[in-house]
């Protein structure tokens, strides 16, 4: 099966991430979770951000990128919301990615670089109208790398909420995350 690498929103690492992890797991895939907020969960996700905000954006994707040293380099990278940053440099710039799972983020490509690597699949989700994704041009960004991308997609769910594949928050919509769910695992199978 397939070796995933797991980053966490911006709530920090919730009982929903850790059971999204468990999913994947019980379908016989390798599942790494690391925290990128040294143990730290946040109520809010305002106030998970300022948090992020005052470690540094730039300190929460290093921790993602010191997290995949000694794995596997042949690893699948899935972020949700603010994880996407790591999940998404490490897809473009750790040679041997097998993939890249975006959820509920994306940034535009070159941010990590100038072009998506031609042998990493992608598949992008977010709730088409979603005050992060939908209104603050990451459903652009992700519009534009399926167009340029050799093997993207991008999965649209009708809803305004963000971070709705978390079980354990509020906005969580179990119709829309069970699609977003079926997706990944079916994506993670095509990679073996």
């Amino acid at each position: 099966m397939t070796e995933v690498l797991v980053f966490h929103h911006g709530h920090g690492l919730t009982v929903g991430v850790r059971e999204f992890a468990e999913r994947l797991r019980r379908a016989g895939h390798t599942v790494h979770v690391p925290d990128l907020f040294e143990g730290q969960v946040f109520d809010t996700l305002e106030e998970g951000l300022a948090y992020a905000e005052d470690v540094g954006f730039g300190t929460v994707v290093a921790r993602g990128t010191a997290a995949a040293e000694g794995l596997a380099s042949e690893l699948v990278y899935l972020g949700f919301s603010l994880g996407v940053l790591p999940a998404q440099k490490l897809a473009q710039t750790r040679p041997g990615a097998r993939g890249a799972l975006l959820l509920e983020a994306c940034v535009p490509v070159a941010e990590f670089g100038g072009a998506w690597p031609l042998d990493v699949p992608v598949q992008v989700h977010g709730m088409d109208a979603d005050r992060f994704f939908a209104r603050e041009g990451d459903v652009d960004a992700a519009r534009a790398l399926v167009e340029t991308a050799a093997d993207a997609e991008l999965f649209l769910y009708p809803g305004d909420r963000h971070l709705f594949t978390d079980s354990s928050l509020p906005s969580h919509d179990e119709h829309a995350a069970t699609q977003a769910t079926r997706r990944v695992l079916d994506f993670l199978d095509r990679i073996k």
